[in-house]
């Protein structure tokens, strides 16, 4: 059970509404909303990680898987298994990437560029600054807004995890995968 009580959108600000439009009922927006100008910035910035980044999709969502299984995140991991299935990530990857949160994820299922950005998401998620060595190593494979993107969609998922966990974010009713992979219609399309 949530340790506050979910926001009532239907109270919230018109601002918040615009940014909110189309957007799923999920719990997370409820809890950010008590935010007020602050959960505002919080979701400019969501949107423009998932939906404006010139960082590969695959790739943004292996991040935020890792940071989510980093940070022991049950929700966002939920949440973004969908997204990055859709995104086209192999599910072989999406495990990998889950299944060793302690030590770094398994090189086998990866490509060169991809297992550099998990363990730079590794470095900068448990020491908070790379070493120089990795930093120039994923430096010398991606253009500097690329390189900032991969960190500040660790941050930000950093950032989520720890709203979603010390708020005790619940995943909502009905949301449920289907033997497909899919998810209930609270979440939308399939």
């Amino acid at each position: 059970m949530a340790r506050i009580p979910y926001f009532d959108l239907a109270e919230a600000p018109p601002e918040l509404h615009a940014l909110l439009d189309g957007r799923p009922p999920l719990n997370i927006y409820r809890m950010v909303a008590h935010g007020g100008a602050t959960a505002q910035g919080f979701l400019g910035l969501g949107s423009s990680i998932l939906r404006h980044s010139s960082l590969p999709a695959r790739l943004r969502e292996l991040v935020i898987l890792r940071v989510g299984a980093l940070c022991g995140s049950t929700y966002e991991v939920t949440q973004h298994r969908r997204v990055a299935a859709q995104a086209g990530v192999p599910a072989a990857q999406v495990e990998a990437v889950l299944g060793h949160p302690q030590g770094s994820a398994d090189k086998e299922p990866f490509d060169s560029l991809e297992h550099r950005v998990l363990d730079f998401t590794d470095a900068v998620v448990r020491q908070v600054k790379a070493p120089p060595e990795m930093f120039d190593a994923l430096a010398a494979l991606l253009p500097p807004h690329q390189l900032m993107e991969v960190v500040m969609t660790i941050g930000y998922y950093m950032l989520v995890c720890r709203v979603l966990e010390n708020f005790e974010v619940e995943l909502e009713d009905g949301n449920v995968l289907d033997s497909h992979g899919r998810w209930s219609e609270i979440l939308g399309k399939n």
